[in-house]
């Protein structure tokens, strides 16, 4: 595979003249330079607070990740073709025991299928990914799109994954991803020949109930937690406040205050300047700007309506400024008047504007809510590592292709013209040959394999399972679901693509299926 030749940009009159050095220095670099990037996704006192923030309802409103998932039009096979690096290997899996994800079309659904959880930009969304087999048994694998944010170039927030995941369940615990593995070429280069991830979780979440509890238990508590706020009466605050203190559950706060017109007060006359300047007893002397012949109109006095002496002044502008409210005058948004004055020869030598204003009484008025504040704290349970409860499936690179395999994911998304075939509320699954997959320069695809599947967005992250044996639900993943393609044009999804799984994969893989991920906090 010429993965290091996509790296190198050259000048096109020095090509010919390189050629043979880039060859040499190409050898050595494929050996020195970096394969793997790895992250850190949470740390183990963070699992629990971002298990627990994933609660039912969030789940269910996650919508399918469709960034940089998709491709249409005539698509042709690629002249370079996914090539294995090596001698072909495999990682046997491990069994799920007594667990059952159901059946599809007369097919075992494996247990290690799920969805993938993670927030963009703080909005909710999902992805397809499986349990492998590993040493700790803590290792799940996925599309690199849905771990990493190649337009932020970092990995995306709060990632989880949800084996066997149905309408806002995990029957087997959530597990939080701890550190993700990715190829260099995906991370700096977005590369999607390179279109994986390794992600290591921490052990399964299961949350076993909630629990009220006093203030200070609840600023003490690491985990998840929240609060609900009851509005009650003044006398209610008043003894809650005389038995807890303002450090208490009980608080008050303003709302937003209201304005109103009022009548005249009837000391307006003996505190006219308190009532212009600040305001008294909440009341406030205002001004509202009217055109000359309403002003001409209004009454004199201190009432409603009458004229605003004060604030009605005849006020020097700029030529500028005059030309400006001119404007504005025609288009009926400037109410005041404007004047010219000129010289012996016409000729405008000042400018003025006279704004007119009628007088306004308003009151204005902030009430105090009162409220109560119950604290609930979440309690969890640890649910064990993932390849325990699901088991895990083996690992398998540099095979042939035109080898036939099985996808497997969760897709929802609609075809190009609109037609909808999937909720994505179930794992469906797809049955076929790989073979070379068209060339896609938008995600500079070039040694991708492919089946023919009619899966729509939102199985991106799925495995490739190679061997799967129904009745253990288990075979060997060697590819995930990178792109879905309309190949033909005719507003229909046709194709799946996956990376091709080979050295470079398998030496990602190894590094990650021997990481312990540590051990929950909180």
């Amino acid at each position: 595979m010429k993965t290091r030749a996509k790296r190198l940009v050259l000048p096109l009159g020095g090509a010919l003249v390189a050629s043979t050095v880039i060859g040499a220095s190409m050898a050595g670099t494929a050996e020195a330079a970096p394969e793997r990037k790895s992250k850190t996704l949470a740390s183990g006192s963070e699992a629990k607070s971002i298990a627990g923030n994933w609660n039912t309802k969030k789940l269910k409103s996650a919508k399918n990740y469709l960034e940089d998932s998709t491709a249409a039009g005539n698509l042709k096979s690629s002249s370079d073709k996914a090539t294995a690096d090596g001698k072909p290997g495999e990682v046997a899996p491990t069994g799920q025991g007594t667990r059952s994800a159901g059946k599809s079309k007369n097919v075992n659904l494996p247990t290690t299928v799920g969805k993938v959880f993670f927030e963009v930009d703080g909005k909710p969304y999902w992805c397809s990914g499986s349990s492998i087999q590993s040493k700790y048994r803590n290792l799940v694998v996925t599309a690199g799109h849905c771990v990493y944010d190649t337009d932020k170039n970092k990995p995306v927030s709060n990632w989880v994954f949800i084996p066997g995941y149905y309408q806002g369940k995990a029957p087997w615990g959530i597990y939080v991803g701890a550190k993700v593995h990715t190829h260099y070429d995906f991370d700096v280069y977005e590369d999607y020949d390179k279109d994986y991830a390794f992600v290591n979780v921490y052990n399964g979440i299961k949350q076993t109930g909630e629990k009220e509890v006093v203030k200070s238990e609840y600023d003490k508590h690491k985990g998840f937690k929240y609060t609900v706020d009851k509005e009650i009466s003044a006398d209610e605050y008043a003894k809650g406040i005389d038995k807890y203190g303002v450090n208490g559950p009980y608080w008050k706060e303003l709302s937003s205050p209201t304005v109103e017109t009022v009548g005249k007060p009837a000391d307006a006359a003996k505190y006219l300047e308190e009532y212009v300047k600040d305001g008294r007893n909440g009341i406030k002397l205002s001004a509202v700007e009217v055109t000359e012949g309403t002003y001409k109109a209004a009454p004199d006095g201190l009432d409603n309506n009458a004229k605003y002496v004060r604030k009605t002044v005849r006020t020097p502008i700029s030529q500028e400024e005059y030309k400006e409210l001119l404007k504005l005058k025609g288009d009926g948004k400037f109410l005041g008047k404007l004047e010219a004055t000129k010289d012996g020869n016409g000729n405008e030598i000042a400018w003025f504007k006279t704004q007119f204003f009628i007088k306004k009484w308003v009151k204005t008025t902030v009430k105090e809510h009162y409220y109560y504040t119950r604290y609930f704290i979440k309690i969890f349970s640890d649910a064990g590592r993932l390849g325990d409860n699901v088991g895990g499936q083996g690992f398998a690179w540099n095979q042939k292709l035109y080898k036939k395999v099985f996808a497997f994911g969760y897709p929802t998304g609609s075809h190009p013209d609109g037609n909808r075939p999937y909720t994505g509320q179930t794992m469906k699954w797809c049955y076929n040959k790989t073979y070379p997959a068209p060339a896609v320069g938008k995600y500079k695809v070039e040694e991708q394999m492919a089946i023919k599947c009619a899966f729509t967005p939102g199985a991106s992250g799925g495995p490739l399972i190679w061997q799967y044996k129904s009745s253990k639900r288990t075979g060997y993943i060697n590819g995930v679901v990178s792109l879905t393609l309309d190949t033909d044009g005719n507003k229909r999804y046709d194709r799946i693509t996956s990376p091709y799984f080979d050295g470079d994969t398998y030496g990602i893989y190894k590094y990650a299926a021997n990481l312990w991920t540590g051990k929950l906090g909180g």
